[in-house]
């Protein structure tokens, strides 16, 4: 096994005791996730808190204001859910943080666990409905997705088997029927859905095209109301249909809103929770379905991480903005706000707004990229972290982020780029990297940057270029393709060597990668290479941190370590941060060791330690 150096994690960021408190604390204070409950009893939530120190799974009995932890597992538990009756808890057993395991099963208030459905194997998970007398599971492997149907107790049969990605995505309220999706056309970035009868025989099939994806969100709430909301993209963006499945008829929600949408159920399925995003920021709205009533629902101005309409028609929902920490929030139907969930202990420090900036680009399909900018303090050119989100079918918003203020803290501006390939600037631009990732998403970063250098805010000297999943993939592939501008790199859990990364890992990413390149490494070779970083590795000339997990399958460790012999046999230094957990920690000690490694690292390679 090669050795290489290790990276330098310091015991403190900051000589100031109280800034030191503040940056860890924003990391470690209490948080917890909006909770979910049980469909036949409300009274019975579950949701996810770090108030051990590890993001566990917290079961919470509304009646009697109990509040248990359910899950203690070293490298923590995120994946759970209620049984319709609320007596069991189910949640996902993965090992040492590879997502691949299996669901189990225990007593909402008991500690013991049992396998969930014994017959089915193990897998990545791509769906779970429980019912009142149906339970349906998905699981996805190296030989594609399959889908099991258990009725009234019995033993679970398979109703649905392919190679191509897919997954189990609702069960109607009477559970007669469910709905999967599916990529059997190949392209698992735009799914179509297929809808069946617990008995696996198929009721009805939609598809809008290539480049056109559906998805399923939920059936009506209402015993034999076998209408189901769906997302489409048929003018450009996601936009909402409610389809009847039933009859096979549909009819097309269009709102008068910029951006784009997704949606909930009011209990009684006569209206719907609008969540808008346009700009990085989430409006709420009713819409009366019967009326076509659109109306607006009071919430501070941010980002809504998600929402949900309780029994009594109150609307729950996460909240935060960049300068105000997350909160578990209460919209009661008569219009009176407050905070549902408070976990025990501080609240974290808030930190700085962020701006925006649009910066014109002459290339389409948009007339520009949207990026969020915060700095500290101070005049000149300054320190400057380039963060590059994961997804890349994701987007920075503005919410609470304890990574981007401990960089503020540390005298950085951070800028935040909602490049090509983002999801929220529509389904063109989101598109628009297929056959060429990476070098596409680059392009953004670098008239970005050229803007950021113009403005005076930074110079290349003093610019560093970060991220984390495919953030990490543009970090290295920046570090090979535009060497001039950047002062070093951080790259966490990266995708390093192209073809490597797609030999190892899970089949979910093997399938999205089909459909982003055009094909596998055997059919469009060249398309690989271009998009790889290890293609790149002899041109780059600025240091370089990469932070990886043993155990990840979304982007595995041989490939980061194939990039780091060539990168060692090499005169250009490097660090490595190696843990022993999967794509990410939810240990909080273990981000903190990981962040003040990528500032202290940062600083070095700007002059500013």
């Amino acid at each position: 096994m090669s050795t290489y150096p290790a990276a330098k994690v310091p015991e403190k960021l900051f000589e100031d005791p109280a800034a030191e408190q503040r940056w860890r604390a924003r990391f470690s204070a209490p948080r917890v996730s909006l909770p979910d409950w049980a469909r036949d009893a409300p009274q019975r939530s579950l949701y996810v808190s770090n108030v051990s120190g590890t993001w566990e799974i917290y079961a919470w009995d509304r009646e009697r204001e109990t509040h248990r932890q359910v899950t203690d597992r070293p490298n923590g538990t995120f994946h759970g859910t209620l049984s319709a009756d609320g007596e069991h808890i189910w949640w996902f057993n993965d090992t040492d943080g590879d997502e691949f395991g299996s669901w189990v099963v225990q007593p909402f208030g008991s500690d013991s666990h049992e396998p969930a459905l014994p017959g089915t194997h193990p897998g990545y998970p791509s769906g779970l409905e429980l019912g009142a007398k149906v339970r349906g599971l998905a699981m996805s492997t190296d030989d594609g997705v399959t889908v099991w149907i258990a009725r009234d107790g019995g033993v679970p049969e398979v109703i649905y088997q392919h190679e191509q990605d897919g997954g189990l995505s609702a069960l109607s309220w009477d559970e007669t029927v469910l709905v999967i999706s599916h990529s059997e056309h190949g392209d698992s970035r735009h799914p179509a859905l297929r809808v069946l009868r617990v008995d696996g025989s198929e009721v009805a099939e939609k598809w809008d095209g290539p480049g056109k994806g559906l998805e399923a969100l939920d059936f009506a709430p209402v015993t034999g109301d076998q209408r189901l909301l769906v997302l489409h993209e048929r003018r450009g963006r996601e936009e909402l249909l409610i389809w009847d499945v039933e009859s096979d008829t549909e009819t097309e929600i269009t709102l008068d809103l910029p951006g784009e949408v997704s949606a909930d159920w009011y209990p009684d399925g006569s209206a719907l929770l609008i969540a808008h995003t346009h700009h990085a920021r989430t409006t709420m709205h009713r819409y009366d379905i019967a009326s076509g009533t659109l109306t607006d629902l009071p919430t501070p101005a941010g980002t809504v991480g998600g929402a949900a309409v309780r029994p009594d028609g109150s609307v729950e929902y996460s909240w935060s903005s960049a300068a105000t920490p997350s909160l578990v929030r209460s919209l009661s139907a008569g219009g009176e706000d407050r905070v549902l969930l408070s976990p025990p202990g501080e609240r974290a420090p808030g930190s700085q707004p962020v701006a925006d900036v649009f910066v014109e680009v002459p290339y389409g399909p948009n007339d520009t990229v949207h990026a969020l900018v915060s700095r500290p303090e101070g005049d000149g050119p300054v320190p400057t972290v380039f963060n590059l989100h994961g997804g890349p079918h994701a987007a920075d918003e503005d919410r609470f982020s304890a990574y981007r203020a401990a960089w503020l803290d540390a005298g950085f501006a951070v800028v935040e780029i909602n490049y090509r390939g983002s999801t929220g600037y529509g389904s063109a631009w989101r598109d628009a990297i297929e056959g060429r990732p990476g070098l596409t998403e680059l392009e953004d970063v670098a008239r970005v940057q050229d803007w950021a250098i113009r403005e005076g805010l930074t110079t290349p000297e003093l610019s560093v270029v970060a991220g984390a999943s495919w953030g990490g993939y543009l970090t290295l592939l920046a570090m090979g393709t535009q060497p001039e501008r950047w002062a070093g790199g951080v790259a966490g859990v990266p995708v390093a060597d192209y073809v490597s990364a797609y030999a190892d890992e899970m089949e979910p990413l093997r399938a999205y990668d089909r459909a982003l390149f055009g094909g596998s490494p055997d059919d469009v070779p060249d398309t690989y290479r271009d998009c790889s970083p290890i293609t790149y590795v002899d041109q780059v000339r600025a240091p370089i941190l990469v932070l990886a997990g043993d155990n990840d399958p979304r982007c595995p460790i041989q490939q980061i370590l194939n990039y780091l012999d060539r990168l060692a046999a090499r005169d250009v230094p490097f660090e490595f941060y190696r843990y022993d957990a999967g794509h990410g920690s939810l240990v909080i000690a273990e981000t903190l060791r990981q962040v003040s490694a990528e500032i202290a690292f940062a600083r070095n390679v700007v002059g500013r330690p």
